[in-house]
């Protein structure tokens, strides 16, 4: 990894600006929401080049930047965040991912701890037992190619109408669970194979199911609003993506993208920064695949939510309305999309790539759910199995600012190898143990990938996000037992 040596000049305690003059070549400054302790451990990857590699991009808008839980990831950082014209900017897959609509979703119980310890180890088998996980896992549901081309159509109206949740669900999930821009024609049969076999599983790597508690609320009145009312009120966290079905539709984009690069002549310090104009053919066959894997997310998100429901019902031996089981809200850290914001004091039309980052919209904002207008949307930031995670809310400074972005978790620290290096899954589990959590996993070996120690503290990320202004702390919640792949 290359250290940062370029210069830095501190705008407050909490946000940080790489000069535009910092390399030639750059559109815009980088800003960077961070600590000074942060800032140095920062400093010694390569995440600050790749945030002044994303200035370069043409039609960048006011900032390339970096929320707190930034890292290493391919062309922009995780943690990254771009704005770009509708008119003269570009898409880059590298400014979303291969895990495309990675993302999260909440769901609140009326149940309290004291009624879910005794039966945790139940709890955590039936949920096991019932929702797909692991590397290269299979769902339950038999999908043909055919119905898999109304599946990304649809997203989760598709789920909906096959009996996995209800409309209810769609009012509390970000775009109502479908990207409409979403086209199948332009999916590559090897995508569509992909995705055939893998809708509904919750996947391996860092995608988790967790069960947690509520251990501290900091804004009551909003968290009423989203039904969260005591210390000790059991939520569910559930943590997946668009699996190998994005990652081939990224790599599919990639290919075409990097042709397109030199097809219309622009310049960029990073191969993995490949791109094309939005207008462009391949600019609009991105966006239109983009937005069919983006809705399988929703697809695997909701009939994960049956299913967990399922569950509860099945441990507690009472239907999931009467144990509360609401959604929260869904919110994606993985995409690309269109949305209105004022840049020097015009409302213009933009393409905002956020890459390990979660949308923050203000109260009043015309595309949150009508529930949460007086309050603001709803942020999920999780944090690591072993720790915390935060409930909190879209900001006015976010939307002036970020572009209405914030962070989206605790960020990478440690290299899945290097975790392994140094850390044992017998020293995991005996943590967990020890901080009475209850895990269950496909595979013991692959725990120490996941250890507290391989991810920054997430309540220092939110401290950050809520004193930057661009996020509000509602609720902290710790867990109880983790279900991975």
């Amino acid at each position: 990894m290359t250290q940062w040596h370029g210069q830095i000049v501190k705008i407050d305690d909490f946000h940080w600006k790489i000069p535009q003059d910092s390399k030639s070549g750059m559109r815009v400054p980088g800003l960077i929401y961070a600590t000074e302790e942060m800032l140095e451990a920062i400093r010694r990857e390569q995440a600050l080049e790749q945030v002044v590699n994303v200035a370069f991009l043409p039609g960048i808008l006011k900032f390339s930047f970096a929320m707190p839980d930034i890292h290493w990831g391919y062309g922009f950082p995780i943690g990254g965040v771009a704005a770009m014209d509708a008119t003269s900017g570009v898409i880059s897959p590298g400014g979303v991912g291969y895990d495309i609509n990675c993302g999260i979703r909440l769901l609140r119980t009326s149940l309290v701890e004291s009624e879910v310890r005794p039966k945790i180890q139940q709890l955590v088998d039936e949920l096991f037992r019932n929702i797909p996980s692991g590397l290269g896992s299979e769902g339950k549901m038999k999908v043909s190619s055919g119905e898999m081309e109304k599946l990304v159509a649809e997203g989760s109206r598709w789920a909906i109408k096959h009996g996995f949740g209800s409309n209810e669900d769609l009012d509390v999930t970000e775009e109502r669970g479908c990207m409409t821009e979403a086209n199948p024609d332009k999916l590559s049969e090897r995508a569509i194979k992909r995705g055939m076999s893998q809708a509904g599983t919750l996947g391996s790597g860092n995608h988790f199911l967790e069960v947690q508690m509520v251990r501290e609320i900091f804004d009551s009145q909003a968290a009423s609003v989203m039904g969260i009312n005591q210390i000790g009120q059991v939520l569910v966290l559930i943590h997946t993506g668009s699996r190998g079905f994005g990652h081939q539709v990224c790599t599919d984009a990639l290919r075409v993208m990097e042709r397109a690069v030199l097809n219309y002549d622009i310049k960029l310090p990073d191969r993995q920064l490949a791109c094309a104009p939005i207008e462009s053919r391949e600019g609009k066959d991105y966006l239109e695949t983009m937005a069919c894997a983006a809705n399988y997310a929703w697809v695997n998100r909701q009939c994960i939510t049956h299913w967990t429901r399922e569950s509860f019902s099945r441990v507690f031996g009472k239907s999931h309305d009467k144990l509360g089981m609401k959604q929260v809200y869904d919110v994606a850290h993985n995409i690309a999309k269109a949305e209105y914001h004022l840049v020097d004091g015009k409302r213009i039309k933009v393409y905002v790539h956020r890459k390990g980052a979660t949308r923050a919209f203000p109260p009043g904002h015309k595309d949150i759910p009508q529930r949460y207008q007086k309050i603001g949307q709803p942020v999920l930031i999780p944090g690591d199995m072993g720790r915390c995670s935060f409930i909190a809310v879209g900001t006015q400074k976010a939307m002036e600012e970020s572009f209405g972005s914030t962070c989206h978790g605790a960020g990478r620290i440690l290299s899945r190898s290097a975790a392994k290096r140094s850390l044992t899954s017998r020293e995991i589990l005996q943590a967990l143990h020890e901080r009475n959590i209850t895990i269950k996993t496909g595979s013991i070996s692959s725990l120490a990938e996941e250890a507290s120690q391989a991810y920054r503290d997430v309540a220092k990320v939110i401290d950050v996000a809520q004193q930057a202004g661009i996020s509000k702390k509602v609720a902290l919640t710790i867990p109880i037992a983790v279900i991975k792949g």
